[in-house]
């Protein structure tokens, strides 16, 4: 039995609410992320010492970076939740599919929606797409990281049932103890992870397009794996069956292609 049980934090939802107008956490942490994200870009690329005389794009155009980019995570994580976990309930209820206040996104559809987003981008603005690809993917940990705080703020997705000394019992479960595996996500996924491709960029990264892209790949996927044996999976949605989740299933394409996109990006002569 664990020696310590960590009260849940009853933080509300709803951070303001002006009449039928309600701003929430987990809103707010796609705010946040695009927008941090938004100025670190911008101060990168307007700094030559990442670059040595390698071509990115303009600080200007990284403004309509972001419009791009947020468009494709929230149609993308929407569209994602809709097609990955629960198909059948949304094509018996498709004006739900817009009811995004509700919660319900994917980060894996959002990634493929961001990754759309910086196609048409650097088509538009003639930029290289893996050095684009690169500036979004040292963007991503921080959208990463408010997101599952504001993922514990909800509560959902949370742990297993443990016995470990900050287990929390979470509001709306059965009463057990559980890992707060929304907090191991935003250290992995979040922190740690952009630490670590923070530190490979101001060692030249970005000199070489797609090594920091495919390093955020093996950071993400390897981290979402590894957390997935701590997070409760919906038994209809997220099992799968002899240890196996949706989560590890769509995680691990993200891992080979980022080993694919390191071993080419070092295999080329740096910019």
């Amino acid at each position: 039995m664990p020696t310590l049980v960590l009260p849940f934090p009853a933080i509300n939802p709803v951070l303001v609410q002006w009449g039928p107008l309600a701003i929430r956490w987990y809103a707010l942490a796609y705010i946040v992320g695009l927008v941090l994200g938004w100025l670190l870009i911008r101060r990168i690329v307007a700094n030559d010492r990442y670059w040595a005389g390698a071509q990115r794009p303009s600080a200007e155009s990284i403004d309509d970076l972001l419009v791009y980019c947020a468009f494709g995570v929230i149609i993308g994580g929407r569209l994602g939740n809709v097609l990955f976990y629960d198909p059948q309930y949304y094509f018996t209820h498709p004006l739900d599919i817009f009811k995004i206040w509700e919660g319900g996104m994917a980060f894996h559809g959002g990634l493929i929606g961001a990754f759309v987003g910086i196609l048409l981008f650097a088509r538009r603005y003639h930029a290289p797409t893996l050095t684009v690809l690169d500036l979004c993917s040292l963007a991503a940990p921080i959208g990463l990281f408010f997101g599952r705080i504001a993922n514990f703020i909800r509560p959902e997705l949370w742990g297993r049932p443990t016995d470990v000394p900050w287990a929390v019992i979470f509001p709306g479960t059965d009463g057990l103890p559980r890992h707060p595996s929304q907090i191991y996500e935003a250290l992995l996924e979040g922190l740690v992870s952009f630490v670590i491709l923070l530190a490979l960029a101001r060692w030249g990264a970005l000199r070489r397009p797609g090594l920091i892209a495919g390093a955020f790949g093996v950071l993400y996927g390897a981290a979402r794996v590894f957390c997935e044996f701590f997070r409760e999976p919906d038994p209809k949605l997220e099992d799968l069956g002899r240890g196996l989740t949706m989560g590890m299933v769509l995680s691990a394409p993200l891992i080979i292609l980022g080993l694919g996109l390191m071993a080419s990006s070092l295999g080329r002569r740096a910019g």
